[in-house]
């Protein structure tokens, strides 16, 4: 075989494993019931459940904030997030949450939020310490 021919083929070989790595990290939201069943950190979307109360209280512990949501397919969990409250969470629309299944309770590593918006659609997180930061 000729030197081209063999650099060609190395050159496919890797722009292919490249494509299949890219393609394995992709994820995809997920509902509550499917978190359950997986052991790693999932994606769920859903809406705040305002029917419910939230628990929070930054005197006592401001690191741990609880709510209700309800997943696209209705199915209502309470969710844990250990950081503190996001501000305007309850002007969101939508939330997204990350994070994994316990029983009954999703324990949220990150909240996702959409908010309303005058001219488009934003995607807002919040890290640990309640502050917002952009995320399209």
């Amino acid at each position: 075989m000729k030197k081209s021919a063999i650099v060609g083929l190395l050159t496919i070989a890797i722009s292919i494993c490249i494509l299949f790595s890219l393609n394995a990290n992709t994820d995809s939201y997920s509902n509550f019931s499917q978190a359950s069943l997986s052991n790693k950190e999932e994606h769920v979307m859903g809406y705040w459940d305002k029917s419910k109360p939230t628990e929070y209280d930054a005197a006592k512990d401001a690191n741990r904030f609880a709510f209700h949501m309800r997943d696209d397919k209705g199915l209502v969990r309470e969710v844990v997030y250990n950081g503190t409250k996001p501000q305007d969470f309850e002007k969101s629309e939508k939330l997204v949450l990350i994070g994994k299944m316990d029983k009954n309770t999703f324990y949220a590593s990150k909240i996702l939020m959409k908010c309303p918006s005058k001219y488009n659609d934003n995607l807002v997180e919040v890290n640990s310490q309640g502050k917002v930061e952009k995320y399209n």
